[in-house]
């Protein structure tokens, strides 16, 4: 296993042509406007083929709003000394799209690299994840070494827009695969020290809120009903929710639930209308101890008195609801491992924590299987010059291939 660290010390331009095939594949899901993930997971099948793969899975998920009519999911198998453990490394085909594109120096989808940084949109989400996770496969089958489990690459369409195309359908469609004692790893969320093993997630709502009030000329604001003004109303009274559900746990970072407007859709067009309907929407982190409809209980309870107090009407909509799955154990096999490998290559101490965003672990632990969430990340996911680090995605590849033994 010592080669192997030093093998993977070879292969930085392997990470960088790698990562330039991959950001020029634009992934976008059809929520996102784009035509899925079949071009950048076509890629990636004749590169694990080419590769020397032989164990390789394409599951479809079907998908009328894409040209091919489905969205892939890859499996790849590294064959290991216990054929009946594996571990999984699950990453994301697909990407969010690169917003406004002045923000950026350069073109998102053409690889830029500086020193030991590459820049482009998905270079980190989820790209460094996935190219780690293939370097580590790659070592063992170009040293001819077999790890001690199986170690499963996998490849999901539709993360970044609900997962119903994703991993929640393969676990569906080959439930047969995985086991109560393999090993789950999604390379999809870290800090740039190493440290954060996320063992955790907090609960999430999204809710489109609607404020209808009466369309009128600004000169005669008596003949209308303020929407605007409700609505602000409303979005500053979002802050009361912390008074209510205001529980702290340490496992979790921030401790707190956090209670966020976030999007307002456009209202009227020009600056002499009273608008008559305003929407906003508010992005809700909820600590795993309270009850979904409980928060959203509160919210209406909110606006009903908004509804009375600016004689408006108040509707709802629930954009996202995903109940917290249970955590996984901090003393789990899982946790332990990826602990002695993060120490071992980056020489750090991991801290077992919870976070408030949500990822594919969610999916795993809901069905009882315990998973982490862990990479070496510089945090600029969903930004403008989104970047990675091509030593943390070697050194990451070596944590994996810890992972996956021999121990």
């Amino acid at each position: 296993m010592s080669r192997i660290p030093q093998h993977l010390e070879t292969k930085r331009q392997k990470v960088v042509e790698l990562q330039e095939k991959l950001v020029a594949i634009p992934a976008l899901g059809p929520d996102n406007q784009g035509q899925g993930e079949k071009q950048k997971a076509d890629f990636l099948l004749s590169y694990l083929r080419d590769s020397g793969f032989e164990d390789i899975t394409l599951i479809n998920s079907p998908d009328s709003r894409v040209p091919e009519g489905y969205r892939p999911n890859i499996i790849a198998m590294v064959p290991g000394e216990e054929p009946g453990r594996t571990l999984w490394i699950i990453s994301h085909l697909d990407i969010v799209p690169p917003g406004d594109t002045s923000l950026w120096q350069g073109d998102p989808f053409t690889l830029r690299v500086e020193d030991d940084l590459i820049f482009g949109r998905g270079v980190e989400d989820n790209h460094q994840g996935m190219v780690s996770s293939i370097l580590a496969a790659q070592s063992f089958k170009e040293l001819d070494i077999k790890p001690a489990i199986n170690l499963g690459l996998i490849m999901v369409s539709d993360e970044e827009t609900g997962n119903r195309h994703g991993l929640p359908f393969v676990l569906d469609e080959q439930r047969d695969l995985f086991g109560r004692d393999d090993l789950y790893l999604i390379p999809d969320f870290g800090t740039p020290d190493s440290k954060l093993v996320e063992v955790a997630e907090k609960s999430m709502l999204w809710v489109k809120i609607s404020v209808t009030g009466r369309q009128c000329h600004a000169s005669r604001p008596d003949r209308g009903i303020n929407s605007l003004i409700a609505s602000a109303d409303f979005i500053l009274r979002i802050a009361e929710l912390n008074n209510f559900f205001s529980d702290q746990s340490e496992l979790f970072s921030p401790p707190e639930s956090t209670f966020c407007p976030t999007k307002k859709e456009a209202n009227v067009p020009n600056i002499n209308t009273i608008p008559g309907m305003d929407v906003f929407y508010v992005d809700c982190r909820i600590l795993p101890n309270y009850k979904l409809d409980e928060v959203l209980e509160r919210i209406k309870g909110i606006g009903s008195e908004i509804e009375i107090k600016y004689r408006v009407k108040v509707e709802y909509e629930t954009v996202l609801r995903e109940q917290a799955a249970p955590f996984t154990d901090p003393s789990s096999e899982i946790v332990v491992r990826i602990s002695q490998a993060i120490k071992s290559i980056y020489g750090v101490e991991p801290v077992p924590q919870g976070v408030g965003g949500g990822t594919v672990a969610a999916f795993l632990r809901h069905r009882g299987y315990n998973a982490v969430v862990w990479a070496t990340l510089m945090g600029t996911a969903h930004q403008p010059n989104e970047c990675s680090s091509i030593r943390n995605t070697i050194n990451d590849a070596k944590v994996m291939a810890y992972l996956a033994g021999p121990w």
